[in-house]
């Protein structure tokens, strides 16, 4: 059991062997600055390492390959790396990392998790029935009321439906889910982000927020009662608010953070804010969880220009998160 004089015990886990996740994940391994704020393990196949710092070029200063310590995965039958390929031997490969960084969590081995981008296709074609990493390790876990959250700076943002259909969205949206979002998000800022009394916007559903029920009743019959009432259990929020607007006049700075009814309401304005330097941060799980802002890229995997600063970022909001989890402990 670490405590909180100890660098955080960070594994990476590799993603999708071919994309651009052991790349970025080399990249970092060779910040002095990383290594002296956390203890860092890569979980994946040493294999899939050593061909991309050949690939690469990946040295240290003597001209050897640079030392990585490894928490090794099995590999199937006639797996081999194929940069910018979707593979299903790959999905598997980056699912079994993926699990196996959980469970180091999990033993107290680990105090954080980072996950380097898969591929949904990938994870797909090996038979994993999951839409991504976060529903993965919230099922592996046990873990009911989680929240996925996209964090840069000022922003954060929460998704009351998360990944699913367009079409299954006003269905999908209810009180039950959006007083859930709003708990689960109030606790993790004032746990993970040590913000006292946050206040929350709450984004509405339908364009305008619904204009009084002229685009839309969810708004007026569904979102405004669930807000109210939150309130009144202490709670400290905002909205329904027009989406739109909301982003386009800068609303969002004065908040701590912004319960969206949907993936691409809250995710378009996040990433064309913060992209690069964002970081996907899964709330409520009872271990810490953190995630680049990029997919696989698998049009650049393996020529060596993928930039790193999002893994980085998410390596850092880790160190954080541990330790004002650590603080809380000792505090009370």
């Amino acid at each position: 059991m670490s405590t909180s004089t100890d660098k955080p015990r960070i594994v990476l886990s590799l993603g999708d062997p071919n994309g651009i996740g052991p790349e970025v994940i080399l990249k970092c391994l060779s910040d002095p600055s990383l290594q002296e704020s956390c203890s860092l393990k890569v979980v994946g196949p040493e294999s899939v390492f050593s061909f991309y710092q050949d690939h690469l070029g990946y040295q240290d200063h003597s001209g050897r390959v640079a030392a990585i310590d490894f928490e090794p995965v099995p590999t199937p039958d006639e797996f081999e790396v194929r940069p910018g390929m979707i593979d299903s031997k790959a999905g598997e490969v980056a699912m079994l990392a993926v699990s196996r960084a959980v469970t180091l969590c999990s033993e107290g081995k680990a105090d954080a998790m980072v996950t380097a981008p898969i591929s949904k296709e990938a994870i797909s074609l090996a038979g994993y029935d999951f839409p991504g990493h976060t529903e993965f390790i919230a099922d592996q876990l046990g873990a009911k009321n989680y929240l996925m959250m996209m964090v840069s700076d000022r922003l954060r943002v929460g998704l009351v439906t998360a990944h699913i259909p367009l079409r299954s969205v006003s269905e999908r949206v209810t009180g039950v889910g959006i007083r859930r979002t709003v708990e689960t998000m109030d606790r993790s800022l004032k746990l993970d982000f040590g913000i006292q009394n946050p206040l929350i916007a709450v984004l509405g559903l339908n364009p305008h927020a619904g204009d009084g029920g002229v685009l839309g009743t969810e708004d007026r019959d569904l979102i405004l009662p669930t807000i109210i009432q939150a309130r009144e259990n202490g709670f400290n929020l905002i909205g329904p608010l027009p989406a739109d607007g909301f982003f386009g006049s800068s609303t969002w700075q004065k908040v701590d953070g912004v319960v969206a009814m949907y993936h691409d309401q809250g995710l378009i304005p996040f990433k064309a804010l913060s992209f690069g330097s964002g970081v996907n941060f899964t709330a409520g799980l009872p271990i810490v969880r953190t995630s680049p802002d990029h997919g696989t890229a698998f049009d650049i995997a393996g020529v060596g220009i993928a930039s790193e600063t999002s893994l980085k970022k998410a390596i850092e909001y880790a160190i954080n998160i541990v330790q004002k989890r650590r603080d809380a402990i000792e505090i009370g």
